[in-house]
């Protein structure tokens, strides 16, 4: 005869089984913070690599070293006939014989060992990510969806290198005393690339796969879509400061608001064929500059109108800092061309453009992905 049971007694005794897990909890977490602190130095340097980037124009550099040689060339001239037979190469170039006749052996080393340090510098980027990279790869630390991600970022770097000796080239033959201006603004704008994803990469690293997918269902889409515009225009804005730079448009036309009293500058379209100007013509260069610097500091401020009615503290306070940081740069624009772009104040403008381009991206960052912090501060 079956023994009753108690209504209280469990139907089933065994024990329940382990909850399965999805596929974003069961996939390789990897070292998220070592690979974030490798990414930091990264972007420490190739953001150093801008500056000494600028300097080396700025003190008419770049074109010290004739040869592109990746491996040998990080050894630099040892004696004195080696520093002659470097001296020698350069003497055959445009720029000395245009500008620059008569310089000294000490004065050709001044300019040779900026150059050489750039390119050093871009060696050791190379390296960094390379032991990194293949580092964490060989241990298996790499993050699921991340080594694409990653090895992006080094090909990416060794295209830059490509680039840096197609811009050199072009100053070594024929009439110009410089760089093409449109590739100078081709490297710069591709260095401005690899520290935008080094940047992203490094906030998004800091929050798990889940915590993003958790906080990306409260994106405000069209503030994202918004800020994606102005890091649009941003990096527009950094390509015509490069064609600036390129031709040494920002020591012309030294008075503000106006350009040689007018609204528009004199002979804006004086070079043939019409499509050169936009690259050779000081006047219209710089122009272009004013304009978009213009455009660029409005669209923020409708961009900051709209953020501050974002439920997130996060995000109000990232787009704020970047109203602030686009007005400082503005100022120091204005500053650099009143002074006619001395060296040290138009490092100061490119540091900007640095801070200004990745504060942009963090706000777009927050704008995307309000954090867990900011939720719970908008609902106090």
């Amino acid at each position: 005869m079956s023994k009753k049971r108690s209504i209280f007694e469990e139907v089933e005794s065994a024990e329940k089984a382990a909850p399965v897990t999805g596929g974003i909890d069961s996939a390789n977490r990897g070292a998220r913070r070592g690979i974030r602190i490798w990414l930091m130095v990264l972007f420490a340097l190739v953001a150093l690599m801008i500056v000494v980037g600028g300097l080396t124009r700025l003190t008419d550099s770049g074109l010290s070293i004739t040869e592109w040689k990746p491996v040998t060339g990080a050894m630099p001239p040892l004696n004195e006939a080696a520093w002659l037979a470097e001296f020698d190469k350069y003497k055959a170039t445009p720029e000395y014989k245009l500008q620059n006749i008569g310089m000294s052996l000490s004065e050709f080393q001044f300019i040779y060992w900026w150059e050489w340090g750039h390119r050093q510098l871009g060696r050791v980027v190379g390296l960094v990510w390379a032991i990194g990279f293949f580092g964490f790869l060989l241990t298996r630390n790499i993050p699921t969806g991340w080594t694409g991600k990653l090895l992006g970022i080094g090909a990416l770097g060794g295209l830059q290198g490509a680039v840096g000796w197609w811009m050199v080239s072009s100053g070594l033959t024929g009439s110009m005393i410089d760089v093409a201006s449109y590739r100078l603004a081709t490297h710069l704008g591709l260095a401005f690339v690899i520290l935008g994803f080094i940047a992203w990469f490094i906030v998004e690293l800091k929050c798990q796969a889940r915590e993003l997918m958790q906080c990306r269902r409260h994106r405000e889409s069209k503030l994202f879509s918004m800020s994606t515009g102005l890091m649009h225009f941003a990096f527009l804005q950094i390509l015509l400061g490069a064609l600036v730079a390129g031709i040494d448009a920002g020591r012309t036309y030294n008075d503000w608001p106006l350009m040689a009293g007018d609204f528009i500058p004199p002979y804006p379209f004086d070079l043939e064929p019409l499509w050169r100007n936009f690259f050779e013509n000081a006047g219209l260069v710089q122009f272009m500059h004013r304009m978009a610097g213009y455009g660029l500091f409005i669209f923020g401020i409708a961009i900051w109108r709209r953020a501050r009615k974002s439920p997130n503290s996060g995000t109000r306070g990232a787009f704020s800092v970047v109203l602030a940081m686009m007005a400082l740069q503005m100022l120091l624009g204005i500053f650099t061309v009143l002074y006619s772009a001395p060296w040290h104040i138009a490092i100061i403008h490119q540091i900007g453009a640095v801070a200004l381009w990745v504060l942009i991206l963090r706000a777009r960052f927050y704008a995307g992905y309000p954090t867990p912090d900011s939720l719970r501060g908008a609902a106090k």
